[in-house]
């Protein structure tokens, strides 16, 4: 097994996050009403009153002049070409980016067909591009999964690494009297704690550094990401909270045995040498020799007597033929890096995901749509 232990200065990088459609675009409005500084927010859509929602990101309008601005209605094809059509404006959005985030519902029109033309164009300009998306509820049917699927398909080979996140998953933890609203924002949640927790880990400082160069060392492992979370407290809580991470439900159905590169980051008020032990142990029993390991220390007084881990696997070869790997998600995902240093952000938008008005059924599921 080969350990990393990086001590430098970090030096900020640029991150961005693209919502694709409007799942992606949902998804963006949650992480701007939660704060998550130092990312700029793109939302990208061909529905014009979507976008008009997005404040706090910048807004823009794919393949005017082949929707009308009225989405893709559902139609995938549509959704890659329109966002064909504005590769210049794409290319401009991106520019300058050390790590793109793309965020997006798979199964509908504009985020199936359009996020994989984007993570294209960002892999182009020499971004490290990592996909974190949703598959849809069986209640949304057979073909609007099987295009997901599909989207997946194509998604994988554009980006460094691919996190799926099923929402079905979600269904069974929350049960089926939750109601509507509440299931797509824990969906929300979801998306947001996996950006949160590697955006965290590198704009966060700490007395051993995992930095941007370390994230691109791991997760330039292409295919499959899983990302896990433990938190505990008392004489155990490095074993407990490292047992949690690697157990995770978003880690669940993954060889990890198998994962090529692995970030794995502890927080602690006042970490001890038996801490960092027994987190390097867990991690030791589920990865293998080969595996690249790089691993991060971080003080953090706020979390009091608490000790929390965030590990990243990357890499990960699948069981079975279907790419999209039905882990399920952890609805209780927190980012790591809780109060890092502030840094230059964008104005909060005034509007919520919470507050979206979601009786509304036909305008609710059209924005799911797409």
């Amino acid at each position: 097994m080969n350990w990393e232990v990086i001590g430098q200065e970090i030096e900020n990088a640029k991150i961005k996050v693209v919502g694709v459609g409007g799942a992606g675009g949902n998804a963006v409005i949650h992480m701007i009403n939660h704060n998550i500084e130092g990312v700029d927010f793109i939302c990208a859509n061909t529905d014009t009153q979507a976008l008009s929602e997005a404040n706090g990101a910048i807004s823009l309008k794919l393949g005017n002049g082949l929707t009308k601005g009225l989405g893709a209605g559902a139609d995938p094809d549509i959704g890659r070409k329109a966002a064909e059509s504005d590769r210049g404006a794409i290319e401009e959005l991106l520019s300058g980016a050390d790590m793109i985030f793309i965020t997006a519902g798979m199964g509908g029109g504009t985020g199936t067909g359009a996020a994989p033309v984007i993570a294209s164009i960002a892999k182009e300009m020499g971004a490290l591009t990592v996909a974190v998306v949703t598959k849809p509820f069986k209640f949304e049917g057979k073909r609007r999964m099987s295009a997901a699927e599909k989207g997946l398909a194509s998604l994988v080979e554009e980006v460094d690494s691919l996190i799926t996140i099923p929402n079905q998953k979600l269904y069974e933890i929350l049960g089926g009297n939750t109601p509507m609203q509440e299931a797509f924002a824990k969906a929300d949640d979801v998306l947001k704690g996996a950006v949160q927790g590697i955006s965290d880990i590198i704009m966060k400082k700490g007395h051993i550094n995992v930095d941007f160069a370390d994230v691109k060392t791991v997760m330039s492992e292409k295919g499959i990401a899983m990302m896990g979370t433990g938190r505990s407290s008392g004489k155990d809580r490095a074993i407990e909270a490292a047992t949690q991470a690697v157990k995770s439900e978003l880690l669940e159905d993954i060889n990890l045995k198998n994962a090529r590169g692995v970030l794995v980051n502890i927080t602690a008020k006042e970490p001890t040498l038996n801490d960092q032990t027994d987190v390097a142990d867990i991690v030791d029993e589920i990865c293998s020799e080969e595996a690249n390991i790089i691993y991060g220390l971080v003080y953090d007084e706020t979390v009091e007597e608490d000790l929390l881990v965030t590990i990243v696997a990357t890499g990960v070869d699948q069981r079975g033929p279907s790419l999209a790997i039905d882990n399920q998600p952890s609805i209780k995902l927190n980012p790591v890096g809780l109060n890092r240093e502030k840094q230059p952000s964008q104005k909060v938008g005034t509007s919520s995901a919470e507050e979206i008005n979601f009786l509304d059924v036909p305008t609710f599921m059209r924005k799911q749509v797409d």
